[in-house]
């Protein structure tokens, strides 16, 4: 087979798809032996009866649709690749005189990802903000440090909110006790709402062998229909009340959670963490702003295609998400009253918009002559490789059958690098006006 491009231009292409006539011919065989068990003809067995005898009954023809058809499937994709056409709907197709001993030509015309002229998109004038690390954001690390590494300590006093009681318990209805409402030395922390309502505030002044009867009553909605709505008494026996005991924040307790010999050097280093993170949201809210305005600038028309192939992702990301929590997307539409037809409806106007973006991304990309180099497609390899703790031959054979989509996410990565690279970035405050002397930490530096 060989392909030629025709023409290309006004984001469309036409090209050739020529092939010799034995390649016809095979193929023609081909669509007969994987069909000729569904023709019964007079004097042979089903399935039985050779090509020329088919023909001869139903017209030379009959084979020439699936012959054509395998063949499209087997070779379109290829040939635009082969050319490095980005493709974003059907082809219209036609073809040459088709007949046996003849050769065969399928001339494709093919819409184009659309390339347009963008303006404006060097030097756009973009707020960022100034990054900020505030003392109390220090505090609530080191705070939460400290409760990762808090221990539970036994107390001879009366239980309160947020202590864990160890207790063996058992349920009733009147004088039946129930399935599932009995348990030993369990341990249950006051406050935390994961028994039933009521239950952990009946415990609330408990001490280490105390009984206590717990009365309750359970919610209508509850999962077990037996005892849905019922009147319920847990006979309880306090083995031991525990205290959350928090570590003291001190140069040892630096050297046990971190690397560092003092608190003053991991305060220092949590500072750094903090003021990275700020950073890169920081850079990553201008780069969004900016190419929000570089996309506005420019009233582009975005095909139909590009925005159902939008909605698409969009649900398709969707559901992703939702099967992370436990949900199907299906369950999402159900719990919004939505159906697909309404969903596809409701992102319409976003996936119109993210379509249009790509437009921009994409040709300025073209204007600016942009490529992926293998260096590119090296280093953001071994970026993933880094972030998910893989060997890098691993990334490669799990990128191998998106490689095309992987390089089209490198140069849109690439553009808007570029974009911030040339803006104009003023540089904002996130602060209130009247807490920025105050929590400015080089200010604060210079007053000392």
């Amino acid at each position: 087979m060989k392909t030629t491009l025709v023409s290309k231009e006004n984001n469309e292409a036409k090209f050739a798809m020529e092939f010799t006539a034995e390649e016809f011919d095979a193929a023609v065989d081909a669509a007969y032996k994987k069909s000729r068990g569904e023709f019964r003809i007079n004097g042979f067995r089903k399935g039985k009866a050779p090509r020329s005898i088919i023909e001869k009954h139903y017209g030379e023809g009959i084979f020439f649709e699936d012959a054509i058809n395998n063949m499209f499937r087997d070779h379109y994709v290829g040939a635009i690749e082969e050319l490095g056409l980005d493709v974003i709907d059907s082809p219209d197709a036609d073809f040459s005189e088709i007949g046996h001993g003849k050769p065969m030509t399928m001339t494709m015309t093919v819409k184009l990802f659309p390339i347009v002229d963008v303006k404006d998109y060097m030097g756009v004038e973009v707020d960022q903000y100034e990054s900020v690390v505030m003392d109390s954001e220090i505090d609530n690390h080191l705070e939460s440090l400290q409760k990762r590494n808090a221990r539970m300590v036994s107390v001879d006093r009366e239980a309160q909110n947020d202590d864990t009681v160890i207790l063996d318990y058992a349920g009733f209805v009147g004088e039946e006790q129930f399935e599932g409402g009995t348990a030993e030395r369990q341990e249950l922390k006051l406050g935390s709402g994961s028994f039933i309502p009521g239950f952990e505030e009946q415990l609330v002044g408990a001490k280490a062998g105390d009984k206590v009867d717990v009365k309750v009553t359970f919610p209508e909605e509850y999962h077990a229909a037996d005892l849905a709505g019922k009147d319920a008494v847990f006979h309880c026996e306090i083995h031991e009340v525990k205290e959350e005991q928090l570590p003291e924040l001190d140069d040892d307790f630096a050297m046990d959670v971190s690397e560092y010999d003092t608190l003053e050097e991991l305060k220092e280093k949590t500072r750094e963490d903090i003021l990275k993170t700020k950073d890169e949201t920081s850079v990553n809210a201008a780069k969004d702003a900016l190419v929000n305005k570089v996309t506005e600038a420019n009233d582009v028309e975005v095909p139909a295609t590009l925005v159902e192939e939008e909605i698409d992702n969009m649900a398709n990301e969707l559901d992703q998400n939702m099967r992370m929590q436990g949900l199907s997307f299906e369950q999402y539409l159900q719990f919004t009253g939505k159906d697909m037809a309404g969903f596809r409806e409701d992102v319409r106007e976003d996936a119109e918009k993210r379509a249009a973006t790509r437009i921009v991304l994409r040709s300025i990309a073209a204007a600016e002559n942009m490529e992926v180099t293998e260096e590119d497609i090296d280093a953001e390899m071994q970026k993933l490789a880094d972030a998910y703790g893989m060997e890098l031959d691993n990334v490669k054979s799990a990128l191998a059958g998106s490689m095309e989509m992987f390089k089209k996410d490198i140069l849109t990565t690439k553009v808007i690098d570029m974009l911030y690279d040339n803006a104009k970035i003023s540089k904002v405050s996130a602060l209130a006006p009247e807490t920025e002397e105050v929590e400015k930490p080089e200010e604060a530096a210079e007053e000392e």
